[in-house]
């Protein structure tokens, strides 16, 4: 078997195995904090943060089969402890738009190591992440300026996120994901 993958791994397929796990753990946190927002009869937070956390998983699984399309040995990594306790209803959002924050810093950093090595194909892989980061820290602090907005009164983030689509715009562009998009 070990014949079958010869690619050399490069920075930046180094830094894109490094992203696998930064987007699966980026789901898994996404699920504990729609775990938390369950367990505090919050359904419509709870609902939106359960498809952050697939589209999340989506992104490692999009990471996992350009990788594999690449003809590169794919590692599927342990992640890193998620937070599962806050203070109230604003911290979880907060701290999901510091994550997207994170994220876009490293899709940039990705851009630049493919550019720099020559890396065409895989500066033109990367652009669609960076576009999906614009929408991703847009539609995370519209919600947390909401959450800010209604002043603790929960309900009225929920009758929000009710009615307004926040992040649920299907992007048929996204690049293949391993195993297919769930």
């Amino acid at each position: 078997m070990s014949n079958l993958k010869r690619s050399p791994r490069s920075k930046f397929y180094e830094l894109i195995q490094a992203q696998i796990r930064n987007e699966f753990h980026a789901s898994q946190q996404y699920v504990a904090v729609a775990v938390w927002y369950d367990g505090k009869d919050l359904p419509q937070l709870a609902r939106h943060f359960y498809r952050q956390a697939l589209e999340e998983r989506n992104h490692a699984m999009a990471l996992v089969q350009y990788l594999l399309d690449t003809d590169h040995h794919v590692e599927i990594p342990e992640v890193p402890q998620v937070r599962n306790d806050f203070a109230d209803i604003r911290e979880p959002v907060a701290l999901a738009l510091a994550q997207e924050r994170e994220v876009e810093a490293d899709f940039v950093q990705l851009a630049k190591v493919a550019r720099d090595e020559d890396d065409f194909t895989g500066a033109e892989f990367v652009r669609w992440f960076l576009k999906e980061q614009v929408e991703e820290i847009s539609s995370m602090k519209r919600l947390l300026n909401v959450v800010d907005m209604a002043k603790g009164n929960v309900f009225d983030v929920e009758q929000f996120l009710f009615r307004e689509s926040v992040g649920d715009e299907d992007d048929s562009t996204m690049p293949p994901v391993a195993g297919g998009k769930l």
